[in-house]
């Protein structure tokens, strides 16, 4: 096991650093698991001890490991699996390859190509639940007329509809100088974090989360504290001590329909949730790229409950796909002027186009139309999902589906490890294992929007296969 191919290309101490979160991702070191000690290691590499050194210093710098006194080095249970890139030095990077991905998301890739593939793994609508709407044609001069109306902001007849609609759906007055358009939610959150923080600033995240799975993140140098959730969202009383002894900057959670687990944060909590941020002066993000896909009726957003305490990120991408990328920034108009100057920094201006097109869809007077329509048919989905999850119940606890796209299973019986999901992948069934979003091995998220009739029924045949197969293991 600690054995090193030959290749005098890279300082041992990087194939070492390299080796040790290879280990890590595939599953075969765990969360707490200790290292062997450093002479041993040495004995092992048959390198220097100072050499082992030299790589297990670099390894706690990122995150991947914890040296203790008088308990030796253990593998962090608190950075969940984050693909993380060791320092390198940079000229080499033109003379190698890169640090591998996540292993199991790697393969799900691959095996997206294969048509016998059913594909739960993925974070859109399929195709025949997108809206349709239909857009008038624009000649190239009447596209360069609407790029006057462009502001540093983004398309201001954009900005203002999405203001009309928060003052509609949260009962909040928006100015359009409080909006900046981004290109999806992903960047918003990147321009926060320009921002925001700087390198070794400390972020508190729900526990599961699926912001462990951006990279983001780790490229600032911005550390993640999970916090335990229980019915009722984010535990207050965890959140305060990682405020305590963790020095939290900034407190980002996904309240309603939550990614993974799907669940949606009470009132009650999150009135807490802003009282606490409040007396530490903390200010929160709140991500509802999922809140119009909602059942029934659902709490306040945190941004209408405290307005100028948190930023709220929208998206329209959830509903029409991948292919149109804007999402939004709500906040205080000195912040928003600071990002705005970011973005421009950046160079990450947004074209036109999508723009126009997100601006038309939104006024379209079918659009309200075809909003009930798309929640009927999500409805009709979940319903038709928990009535085939009746047979794996003895195996699996399904969460309530109430809106969004998710479904949350976790096995009822002996631990898993990351091996154990493999199955998954030989049986052609990708969904997303919850150690892609905490340090817990037990649980799934499924895409249950993406089922036909026929890939439901396959579905819940292959999990019983599987099941029977995990049991026995």
């Amino acid at each position: 096991m600690w054995e090193l191919a030959e290749n005098k290309s890279i300082p041992i101490y990087q194939q070492i650093i390299e080796q040790i979160i290879t280990y890590i991702q595939d599953g075969t070191l765990h969360p707490g698991d200790k290292l062997p000690a450093e002479r041993k290691l040495a004995d092992y590499y048959q390198v220097n001890r100072s050499t082992v050194v030299h790589a297990l210093e670099e390894l706690v710098s990122l995150g991947w490991v914890l040296r203790r006194q008088g308990s030796g080095t253990i593998v962090n249970e608190g950075n969940w699996g984050r693909s993380t890139i060791p320092r390198v030095d940079w000229r080499s990077l033109f003379t190698r390859e890169a640090l591998p991905k996540e292993p199991f998301v790697e393969k799900a890739q691959i095996l997206r190509n294969d048509p016998e593939t059913i594909d739960l793994y993925s974070g859109e609508l399929p195709l025949s639940l997108i809206p349709d709407f239909r857009f008038p044609s624009y000649t190239w001069e009447e596209l360069l007329l609407e790029e006057r109306k462009q502001s540093p902001l983004g398309y201001k007849p954009l900005q203002q509809v999405i203001c009309q609609r928060i003052k509609q759906e949260q009962k909040i007055d928006v100015s359009a100088n409080q909006v900046l358009i981004t290109s999806g939610a992903q960047q918003a959150m990147f321009l926060l974090l320009q921002v925001m923080l700087q390198s070794g600033d400390s972020v508190a995240i729900e526990d599961p989360s699926f912001l462990y799975s951006l990279p983001i993140f780790a490229s600032a140098g911005v550390k993640l504290y999970g916090v335990e959730m229980d019915q009722e969202g984010m535990r207050i009383d965890k959140l305060e001590q990682l405020i305590l002894t963790k020095k939290i900057k900034l407190i980002i959670l996904n309240p309603t329909f939550q990614n993974p687990t799907g669940s949606t944060m009470s009132e009650k909590r999150r009135n807490e949730l802003i009282e606490l941020s409040r007396k530490y002066q903390l200010p929160i993000v709140e991500d509802e790229v999922f809140s119009e896909m909602n059942f029934s009726t659902i709490p306040p957003s945190l941004k209408e409950l405290a307005p100028h305490q948190v930023i709220h990120l929208g998206s329209l991408s959830k509903i029409f796909g991948s292919s149109i990328k804007i999402g939004w920034i709500v906040a205080d108009q000195d912040l928003i002027q600071r990002l705005s100057e970011a973005k421009q920094m950046m160079d990450f201006s947004i074209s036109i186009f999508p723009q126009v097109i997100a601006h038309t869809a939104l006024k379209d007077p079918r659009f309200e139309q075809n909003q009930a329509e798309l929640v009927i048919a999500l409805k009709r989905q979940a319903q038709a999902f928990t009535e085939g999850a009746k047979s794996i119940v003895e195996d699996w606890s399904i969460s309530t589906i109430n809106g969004g796209i998710y479904v949350y299973l976790t096995w009822r019986h002996q631990n898993l490890t990351r091996k154990d999901w493999e199955i998954f992948l030989r049986e052609k069934l990708l969904i997303a294992p919850a150690f892609l979003f905490s340090n817990d091995t037990m649980a799934m998220r499924v895409n249950y929007t993406r089922m036909t009739k026929q890939t439901r029924q396959q579905f819940f045949s292959k999990l019983e296969t599987i099941s029977k197969e995990l049991r026995r293991s």
